[in-house]
């Protein structure tokens, strides 16, 4: 009997094999029940499905038409009819106008012509007071060849091919030369170096020159250097 009992004892019933983790019970050689710890292998956590994305749906805004106003396009254009008086006064008004355009236009044409004129003065000017300036620097040795030439010394030398050569280009840019004897004296052209006495003249007369001045058109280069005769 006690065989019997211990093989028993050491045979686990079927329900408890095959019974898991949970609730599971053991048992001594003797078949006596033994106090267990039961743990509850089981997970307490739940696995939470995700939430549902929710798509907003587009939402289509019809738009409204505009409302189409029905003309009557065949409807013939009323004329418009002005007054004898209105007519008279647009008809001054497009005088006016025109008046008002024409001294515009007039005004203008006369602004340009008197720029030109000034550009063209400016230009002469500048040209004639380089001109003036490189004759200035040339009158001493024009001054030489003047002196030579008085005494006789130029006559049959190659300087004489060389005075008349200067005197030529004096003349093509327009070089005059200044103070000849027996002119009356002009202050504005002349040099009074010497006053001479005279019963034969009655206003201040150019009685020699010393020196010849050179002008170029209105520009004076150079006073020319004289002796005066007076009267007594």
């Amino acid at each position: 009997m006690a065989a019997d009992k211990k093989k028993r004892g050491n045979e686990e019933p079927e329900d408890r094999k095959s019974s898991g983790p949970r609730g599971r019970k053991n048992f001594n050689d003797d078949g006596d029940q033994e106090p267990t710890t039961v743990f509850d292998l089981s997970s307490h956590e739940t696995d939470e499905e995700p939430a549902e994305e929710v798509v907003a749906e587009d939402v289509v805004v019809e738009e409204e038409e505009p409302e189409v106003l029905e003309t009557d396009l065949d409807a013939p254009d009323e004329e418009l009819t002005l007054s004898a008086e209105d007519a008279a006064l647009l008809d001054q008004a497009a005088a006016d106008i025109v008046a008002e355009m024409r001294s515009d236009m007039l005004r203008a044409q006369a602004e340009l012509v008197n720029f030109r004129t000034r550009v063209e003065r400016d230009r002469v000017a500048n040209r004639e007071s380089v001109i003036a300036e490189v004759i200035r620097s040339l009158l001493p040795a024009i001054d030489d060849l003047s002196r030579a030439e008085k005494h006789g010394d130029l006559e049959g030398s190659p300087l004489a091919l060389v005075a008349n050569k200067l005197r030529a280009t004096f003349e093509r840019y327009g070089v005059r030369e200044v103070g000849v004897s027996g002119e009356p004296f002009d202050p504005s052209l002349h040099e009074a170096v010497i006053q001479i006495p005279s019963a034969d003249v009655t206003v201040n007369t150019v009685a020699d020159v010393l020196e010849t001045g050179y002008a170029l058109g209105e520009r004076l280069i150079r006073a020319a250097k004289v002796t005066v005769s007076v009267p007594e």
